[in-house]
């Protein structure tokens, strides 16, 4: 509820006398109307917490976000920007071509490869595995890289 939505009606009234009534109307839950005199303190001390309602209300709106969220201001905010659907596919095309280029190098190469660039295994921890030096291990993953990325440019070539 706001203070736009009061369900209550503070009036202050000058009597004939030259004093002032002040006064609370409302409707309860059973729709009956009440119009109570109240004291000027407590008058005073509603208007108050009115005003104090209405400048925090003022304030929280003010604050709030009035722009409207349409795709684009969507899009503007994003942490990370959607790929178009060009990209999609090209980059969809480069996985494939990669997974040929993989696919087609030597048994021992294809592996070693895999096990470096792949599981994030070391040259030591791969030799190891294999039974001979790391020297050999890297030697053999730097050849296999060579091998694809002269297949990617031989591609990228004849577009």
């Amino acid at each position: 509820m706001t203070f736009m939505d009061k369900v209550y009606t503070l009036r202050a009234e000058v009597r004939s006398d030259g004093n002032t009534s002040y006064f609370i109307s409302f409707t309860d839950g059973q729709g009956e109307f009440y119009d109570l005199e109240v004291s000027e303190t407590f008058y005073i001390e509603f208007r108050q917490m009115e005003r104090k309602s209405r400048n925090l209300q003022q304030s929280d709106w003010r604050h709030q976000e009035v722009s409207e969220l349409w795709d684009e201001t969507l899009y503007e905010r994003a942490f990370r920007v959607p790929k178009s659907v060009e990209e999609l596919i090209f980059d969809a095309e480069e996985q494939e071509l990669l997974s040929k280029a993989i696919a087609a190098l030597p048994k021992i190469q294809r592996r070693r490869f895999l096990l470096y660039h792949e599981y994030d295994f070391n040259y030591r921890q791969i030799g190891e595995m294999e039974h001979c030096r790391p020297q050999s291990i890297r030697h053999s993953v730097i050849r296999a890289r060579e091998k694809i990325k002269a297949v990617i440019e031989q591609y990228r070539a004849g577009q």
